[in-house]
């Protein structure tokens, strides 16, 4: 008897992540595109799920948008050992790089929250630093020693370099990954030196 009441609460449990999770991504989505102040029963809809399951798992927007921001560091900071494991460091790199473009057009949605002054949101610039910063030293690192990328690159420039030439992609998204692309081949320029 007593596995049978253990069971249903297990299903509890993975559906409410379920729904969550479902959440998370239907926000990413939403914000990407109006920003932050989207309509939650807009979000909840895009989720499949109701009102009373977002507030229940979002009391606060400020909650569901810094669920979104740190899941999204996650899975950037989480592709750079798979992406090193599967290919040369160059194309590691490279490819991280376009998983961190991909981040960015999702904090574009987020920018006015995370400048908002609002107390909930000061932890995630700290977050950013602390998650992908490091991720991209790896395969930086990495790429240096191959001798294919100049030494004299730090991560932190390279994150904001990028983040720079992602500003204007809301006009043209296929500008930014061009210029990044410039932008590896000029890391790869002395390097032999």
């Amino acid at each position: 008897m007593g596995e049978s009441r253990a069971e249903p609460a297990r299903r509890v449990r993975a559906d409410a992540q379920r729904s969550r999770e479902a959440l998370r991504e239907a926000a990413k989505e939403i914000f990407a595109v109006s920003g932050v102040d989207a309509p939650v029963r807009e979000i909840a809809e895009r989720a499949g799920v109701g009102l009373g399951t977002v507030y229940r798992n979002f009391p606060q927007r400020s909650d569901l948008v810094t669920a979104v921001f740190r899941h999204e560091i996650d899975r950037c900071a989480a592709a750079a050992p798979e992406l090193a494991a599967e290919h040369p460091p160059v194309e590691a790199l490279r490819r991280w790089l376009d998983r961190y473009i991909e981040f960015m057009a999702t904090k574009r949605g987020l920018v006015a929250a995370l400048h908002s002054g609002d107390p909930a949101f000061a932890p995630l610039p700290g977050y950013f630093d602390e998650h992908l910063r490091p991720a991209l030293e790896t395969l930086l690192g990495a790429a240096v020693a191959s001798g294919a990328v100049r030494r004299d690159v730090e991560a932190k420039d390279l994150l904001v370099a990028v983040a720079n030439l992602c500003l204007p992609a809301e006009e043209d998204p296929e500008h930014t990954r061009r210029m990044v692309s410039l932008l590896i081949d000029g890391l790869r320029f002395g390097a032999g030196h």
